[in-house]
Parts: structure tokens; C-alpha cells; sequence
């Protein structure tokens, strides 16, 4: 059985997957495109080689394989007729990305960016507008990996927990949850929204003037999620009731430079960078490894996803 890969791992571990009985090609992701070796692909591990790589050629493809979590990337079209497995890399970054929730947090309660630009000027002046984490409400949008992730590193800070996902169930390091048509109650009452969910049809610009409008003054929104979950503009016309602002995803990436968002002081931009870690590539591994293993073995992949859901 034959499997494409578009990322390099290195010898020893490509030998790993050559034991399972696989036999392996690689083509970097910038550049390949469609050849008889390519076509002949059983497995495909990739993220995104679909500007150059026509999958519809591939007719021996039967299982996808995605280093991300999003498959937005996947062209739909040419999945839904034939019979593909996809699975993606549900949890493989919740770990930094829940660390980088936790940090914005604390950095916007305790005003580090007006620190490190005093100290850039090498200003010395003390500031009281500090704020304690303790006793707050944390509202997250979404359950899954990334939100217990930050949940559950939330645990020693004394706040209350709340989440939101399809039916209202219970989740572990949640105090409380509410389902979907409930999600106004974490808006209107939590100090902190933080936005976790993938991009589907039913999730696309949920997050508007609506959901900003019932927000508490001076409270913190948050966005890990996709930046077109959110309504960018109404988001700008709401800055100035928050606190503090961190966005990590945008509509349109990279933000342009023209963008209100990057006038406001109250927020914190990164280059969806939460993701990022020294210990990505070998968690990202260990998940391939796993499922090439149970593939082969005609055993249930982990993180399967409905191409049509979105996740």
C-alpha cells in the first residue's frame, strides 16, 4: 500500500511507517503535482498541496490524511462522489493553543502590553488598573480539544467554567455548559467568551453585533476559532466596551495592513501563531503513526471527520 507524504519526517521515522508495511513517497507541498507516482497514491498525509495537486487523478486514493485540524482546505467537490476517508489532527495543537488562551488572558487582566511598552520607552510608572482573574466567569464557545485544554489549565486560577456545545452536556473541567441555542447566557453573563469552534455553513459570522451587544462592559472576547466565525466589522464597532481583545484567526489572512483592528490598544494580534510548539511535529507524528497502523489493520482511525460537517 502506497502513501504520499507532503512533509518530510526524517528517515527514522518514515522506516517506522515502512515497517507497518507501507511503501512511501514524498514530494514537498509547494511543488507537487500530478505524475504517475503521485496518481498511484493508496493514503494521502498532507495539509494543504491542493493548488498544485489534483486529487481527481488519484484514483487508487481511499484515506486522507490532514496534519491540521481544519479541513477547510480540502477541496469538498472532489471527496463527496467517491468513498475517502478523512481524519485530521483533532487535539494535536490544543495543548500550545490552550496555553496561548491562558496567557492572553492574564496578559489583558494584567495590562503586560502597557508594561512592555513602558518598558521599551523605559518608562518607569506604576499602574493600578489590575485586575484579579479569581472569581471570574470563563465562557467558552465550543467544547472540544482547544477549550479543555484551557479549561483544564484554568483549574487553579478560582474561576467558574462555562461551555457551549451542540446539546448542553456535561464536559470535564466544565462547572456548567448550555447548548447551542442557550450560547446567549455565556455572552451576557461570563467576563471572558472565548471562541473555539471550526467554521462550518451553521457557524459562519454567528458571532455579531448581537452577541457583542450583550456582553458585559469591560469583559474580554477572545477568538481561536476561524476568523470568519466572526463579523469583523461588528466586532470593530464594539471595541471600545472591551477590556481587552486577542484575536489569533481573521476573515482574510494576513490581516491587511489597512485593518482597523490593528489601531485599537485594548487588543492583542498574532499571526495565527497559537498553534505553534517544539513539540508539534513529534505529537503530529504519533497521530499519523497510530492511524497508518490501524488503517493497516483495518482497525477505526481516530479523529475521522464528516467532509460535509466540516468536522
Amino acid at each position: 500500500m502506497k502513501v504520499l507524504f507532503t512533509k518530510d519526517y526524517g528517515k527514522e521515522k518514515f522506516d517506522k511507517i515502512r515497517e507497518l508495511g507501507y511503501e512511501i513517497m514524498y514530494y514537498n507541498e509547494n511543488i507537487v503535482t500530478n505524475n504517475e507516482d503521485v496518481d498511484s497514491a493508496d493514503i494521502l498525509v498532507t495539509y494543504n498541496p491542493f493548488r498544485t495537486l489534483d486529487i481527481n487523478k488519484m484514483e487508487n486514493l481511499k484515506y486522507i490524511q490532514t496534519s491540521s485540524i481544519g479541513i477547510d482546505q480540502i477541496p469538498v467537490d472532489k471527496i463527496l462522489n467517491r468513498d475517502i476517508v478523512i481524519a485530521n489532527n483533532k487535539g494535536g495543537y490544543s495543548i500550545p493553543i490552550g496555553e496561548w488562551i491562558v496567557m492572553s488572558i492574564l496578559e489583558i487582566y494584567k495590562n503586560s502590553k502597557k508594561f512592555h511598552e513602558q518598558q521599551i520607552n523605559k518608562k518607569w510608572k506604576m499602574n493600578f488598573s489590575i485586575t484579579e482573574l479569581s472569581g471570574k466567569k470563563i465562557g467558552f464557545i465550543g467544547t472540544g480539544t482547544l477549550a479543555t485544554e484551557a479549561a483544564k489549565r484554568l483549574q487553579g486560577f478560582d474561576v467558574e467554567v462555562w461551555g457551549v456545545n451542540t446539546t448542553g452536556h456535561n464536559r470535564e473541567y466544565f462547572d456548567k455548559c448550555f447548548a447551542s441555542d442557550k450560547m446567549d447566557e455565556v455572552f451576557k453573563n461570563c467576563d471572558v467568551v472565548v471562541v473555539t469552534i471550526p467554521a462550518t455553513k451553521d457557524t459562519l459570522g454567528i458571532i455579531n453585533k448581537d452577541k457583542f451587544e450583550i456582553m458585559k462592559d469591560d469583559s474580554v472576547f477572545i477568538n481561536v476559532g476561524r476568523g470568519n466565525i466572526i463579523n469583523e466589522k461588528d466586532l470593530i464597532k464594539y471595541m471600545n466596551k472591551f477590556r481587552g481583545v486577542a484575536l489569533d484567526v481573521f476573515e482574510n489572512e494576513p490581516l491587511d495592513k489597512n485593518s482597523e483592528l490593528w489601531e485599537f490598544d485594548n487588543i492583542i494580534i498574532t499571526p495565527h501563531n497559537s498553534w505553534a510548539s517544539d513539540k508539534n511535529e513529534e505529537r503530529t507524528f504519533n497521530m499519523i503513526y497510530d492511524n497508518l497502523k490501524k488503517y493497516i489493520e483495518n482497525k477505526p482511525l481516530k479523529n475521522t471527520v464528516d467532509i460535509l460537517k466540516g468536522y
